[in-house]
């Protein structure tokens, strides 16, 4: 029975071409979803083994639908992590089309292109979309005035004409990609990772440092840390934490204890490897 991979869809995503990247045809059955939340709720019920989702670029920041799905919403694992460096196109319907009077993509897209495209169409109207590929589609069947920030592929699957690319405004541009499951990796080689997410009492002054006194005690090297609303009242705070190596690690698993003793509530994203792809 073929693995079925859910991504944001529809196709010609960055999130498919990760997919695309890890799974031979005869390996997976890919299952596209119209939201990133949707995607990672159909691996906790059991539709699809594994979905892949963005969680964080390097000019725009985190996911935040990513994280506080997670957080929130499922108890799921991070099994893989991809970074794609992210290459946009301006496409259009016609060649050396001037009359853009919108450009649609994914809010992450858009802003990761924004000082470009106020260069080239200052006059166009931005609007978010739920991906790249669905921006795709819509200037497809628009009348010309539409152009979509996407990919290369993206063009080419729906038969549209690049006017202008590499528009994104760092040329440094990165994407970070997670796989969801709804079971762990029991053993990590390799470059890998460890995340977590948890709620300290933020009443007690330096609640944070006794946290974070804890990889250092221990020379854990933490890669990310980040803060989202709790959900439970005004000023209160949940914290993602990444960082180097696994639990197999004595160092790490160490780490990771002393937080969860420390915590209101946490989370173990688990361990897992980590991997780069070039373009």
């Amino acid at each position: 029975m073929l693995r079925k991979v859910g991504f944001l869809g529809p196709s010609g995503t960055y999130s498919e071409e990760i997919a695309l990247s890890l799974y031979h045809e005869n390996e997976a059955r890919l299952e596209p979803f119209s939201a990133i939340d949707a995607a990672i709720r159909a691996v906790a019920a059991g539709e699809v083994d594994e979905s892949i989702v963005p969680v964080e670029n390097s000019l725009e920041g985190s996911v935040n639908i990513t994280l506080d799905t997670l957080a929130h919403d499922v108890d799921l694992y991070i099994t893989k992590e991809v970074v794609l460096p992210v290459r946009h196109s301006l496409l259009t319907k016609k060649d050396g089309n001037k009359n853009i009077a919108v450009i649609v993509s994914h809010p992450q897209a858009l802003a990761q292109c924004r000082k470009t495209l106020g260069k080239l169409y200052p006059q166009a109207k931005l609007q978010p979309v739920d991906s790249t590929a669905e921006a795709a589609r819509i200037v497809a069947a628009g009348d010309g005035r539409y152009a979509a920030v996407g990919s290369a592929k993206a063009a080419e699957i729906y038969g549209l004409k690049i006017l202008a690319g590499d528009i994104q405004d760092n040329i440094a541009n990165s994407t970070r990609f997670i796989s969801l499951e709804r079971q762990p990796v029991r053993q990590v080689q390799g470059n890998c990772k460890t995340s977590l997410v948890c709620q300290i009492n933020g009443l007690r002054p330096g609640s944070l440092y006794n946290i974070l006194q804890e990889f250092a005690a221990r020379e854990v090297n933490l890669t990310r840390i980040e803060s989202r609303p709790a959900r439970t009242g005004l000023g209160l705070y949940i914290f993602f934490l990444d960082m180097e190596g696994s639990t197999a690690e004595s160092n790490i698993a160490g780490a990771v204890k002393a937080i969860e003793e420390k915590c209101l509530w946490y989370k173990n994203l688990g361990s897992y490897p980590v991997y780069h792809t070039g373009k």
